[in-house]
C-alpha cells in the first residue's frame, strides 16, 4: 500500500483501510511502496515541523533484511558513518548510526518458508536523519543490498504486535509523550 490517500496510479491507499479517518488526516514520515512498518498520521499540521525540523533530532528504528551474511566490518562501517550518493550522482557522508545483528521477525520462516534457504541477514539500524531512501542506500553502500524494510519504533512509538493494515488511535498526550515532543509549542 502506498502511505497517502490519494494517487493517480493504481494503488492500494490508506483510504482502502477499514477505518474511518477524519478529515484532514496525513501521514507523517511515508514510507515508499516496498517498505512496511510503523506509519504516523494525524490531523495535526504542527507535527510534521515538530518532529522533523524541531531542534531535538528524533530516533527511527527500522528492522532490514539485507541479502548475505553481513560481517561485522560492514556492520561497523555503519556505526561510522557511509558514503551514499543523493540527488544527481552528488555524494553524502550519512551521520553515523545505531546498526546491530536482529533476529528475523517473528513467523517469518513460516510466512516465507523459500527465503530460509538464501543467505541473508538481519539487522537493526537507528538513525536521526532522513535522506531519500537512506537506509536502503547505507546498506547497499557496504554491499549488501536490502530485500526487507521495516520501520519498528519513531522514539518510543512502537509497532509491537500491529499486523499490516490495523491502526490505533493515541491519546494526543500519550502519542506527543511517545514522540519526545513538548506539544505545547
Amino acid at each position: 500500500m502506498v502511505s497517502q490517500f490519494v494517487s493517480p496510479d493504481a494503488v492500494r491507499l490508506l483510504g482502502d483501510l477499514d477505518f474511518e479517518f477524519p478529515e484532514g488526516t496525513h501521514a507523517i514520515g511515508r514510507l515508499d511502496s516496498n517498505s512496511e512498518g510503523l506509519l504516523i498520521l494525524t490531523t495535526n499540521k504542527k507535527v510534521t515541523k515538530l518532529l522533523f525540523e524541531g531542534k531535538q533530532a528524533h530516533e527511527r528504528t527500522y528492522l532490514v533484511q539485507v541479502r548475505n551474511v553481513i560481517t561485522e566490518e560492514r556492520l561497523e562501517a555503519l556505526k561510522y558513518g557511509v558514503d551514499i550518493e543523493v540527488k544527481e550522482g552528488n555524494v553524502y557522508r550519512a551521520k553515523p548510526v545505531d546498526a546491530q545483528m536482529a533476529g528475523a521477525p517473528e513467523n517469518f520462516e513460516q510466512l516465507f518458508p523459500h527465503y530460509h534457504h538464501v543467505p541473508h541477514s538481519w539487522i537493526t539500524i537507528t538513525l536521526t536523519e532522513g535522506k531519500f531512501h537512506q537506509v536502503r542506500k547505507m546498506v547497499k553502500a557496504i554491499k549488501h543490498p536490502c530485500k526487507r524494510l521495516i520501520r519498528v519504533s519513531i522514539e518510543d512509538l512502537l509497532l509491537g504486535d500491529m499486523k499490516p493494515g490495523e491502526v490505533r488511535e493515541l491519546e494526543e498526550a500519550d502519542f506527543f509523550n511517545k514522540l519526545n515532543i513538548d506539544y505545547q509549542q
